[in-house]
C-alpha cells in the first residue's frame, strides 16, 4: 500500500463526505483530514485499506456535521445545500450519467438527521453495507443500528414526493417555470405551483433572499413578478444541471447568481430551492 492508495479510493470518500454534510467545502475539509491520517498510519497493520479509509472518513465526518449542526442552526435564514456541480450546458443525459451526485432536494431532507442517523441511512442506502459493517463503523449494536436506518427512512418518507416525474416531464415543467418567472406573468407561475408549494431560498446574509420559507402558491407568483419588474433586463436565465438534477442557472455579467430545483407532486411544482448565498457559488462560473 503507497498514497497512491487514497487516491484510489479519493472519489468515493468526497462522495461519502459530501452527502454526509451536503457542503463541498467541508467535505474537501474531511476528505483532507483522512488524508492526514492514512499517511501517518502504519499501513502494514491495515488488513483493508477502504474499510479502513472510510471508517475514518465516516467518523471524521460526524464530528464535523455535529459541529457545522450548531452553525446553521445560527445560519440567518434558510439553509441549504452547497451544490457541488452546476454546468449550463449539460444535456439532460449528462446529468442524468452523474450517479455520484444527489439532489439538493434530498440532501436538504438529510438535515432531518442526526449525525449518527444520517451516517448509518448513507451507509446503508447509497453505499450498500450491511448491518454489520454499519455496526462495526460506528460502535454501535446490530440492532441499534438497524433501528436508526428504520427512523430515518421514516422521518424522510413524509418529506419525499409520493412518485417519480420522468425526467423530460421535470424539465418540461422547470423550462416553463423559468419562462413564466422571467416573464414576470404571475399568473402563469401560480398555474404551475401546487397550491400548498413552498420556495426556500438560501442568500446566507450575503444576498436578498427570504428569511424564511414561503408557503402559497399566489404567494410565490406575486414575489417572482415583482423579482422580474426589478431584474429582468439584467439578468439571464437557462437550463443547465445541478448536483445531476435539471435546474435553473441565473447569471448576471458572466457570475453565477443562483441555482433553482423544484420539486414535483401531482403533477405540479410543489418545493422550490434557491440557493443564492455567493459563497456556495464562488466555485462555479456561467456565460
Amino acid at each position: 500500500m503507497t498514497l497512491d492508495t487514497f487516491q484510489h479510493h479519493r472519489p468515493r470518500l468526497f462522495a461519502l463526505a459530501y452527502r454526509l454534510l451536503g457542503s463541498r467545502s467541508d467535505a474537501e475539509d474531511v476528505v483532507q483530514d483522512a488524508w492526514l491520517r492514512w499517511s501517518q498510519a502504519e499501513w502494514d497493520a491495515i488488513r483493508d485499506p477502504e474499510a479502513w479509509l472510510v471508517t475514518a472518513t465516516t467518523r471524521l465526518g460526524i464530528d464535523r456535521l455535529r459541529r457545522v449542526r450548531q452553525e446553521r442552526e445560527a445560519y440567518p435564514g434558510p439553509w441549504l445545500p452547497e451544490p457541488l456541480d452546476v454546468d449550463a450546458s449539460a444535456t439532460p443525459e449528462a446529468g442524468a450519467e452523474i450517479a455520484d451526485q444527489v439532489s439538493l432536494a434530498f440532501l436538504a431532507l438529510l438535515e432531518r438527521l442526526g449525525p449518527e442517523e444520517r451516517a448509518a441511512f448513507l451507509l446503508k442506502e447509497a453505499f450498500d453495507h450491511d448491518y454489520e459493517r454499519i455496526a462495526e463503523l460506528l460502535g454501535h449494536g446490530v440492532a441499534n443500528c438497524r433501528q436508526m436506518v428504520h427512523r430515518a427512512r421514516g422521518r424522510l418518507r413524509e418529506g419525499r414526493p409520493r412518485f417519480e416525474v420522468h425526467h423530460d416531464r421535470h424539465r418540461q415543467l422547470l423550462e416553463r417555470f423559468m419562462q413564466a418567472s422571467q416573464s414576470g406573468d404571475e399568473a402563469a407561475i401560480v398555474r404551475l405551483l401546487d397550491a400548498n408549494a413552498r420556495l426556500v431560498s438560501d442568500g446566507g446574509g450575503k444576498v436578498t433572499a427570504a428569511i424564511r420559507p414561503l408557503r402559497g402558491a399566489e404567494r410565490i407568483g406575486r414575489l417572482y413578478a415583482a423579482v422580474a419588474r426589478r431584474d429582468a433586463p439584467r439578468a439571464h436565465a437557462t437550463i443547465g444541471t445541478v448536483n445531476g438534477e435539471p435546474a435553473i442557472i441565473r447569471s448576471r455579467d458572466g457570475r453565477l447568481e443562483s441555482v433553482t430545483t423544484i420539486t414535483l407532486r401531482d403533477g405540479r411544482i410543489d418545493g422550490i430551492l434557491t440557493v443564492l448565498n455567493p459563497d456556495k457559488l464562488r466555485h462555479w462560473r456561467t456565460g
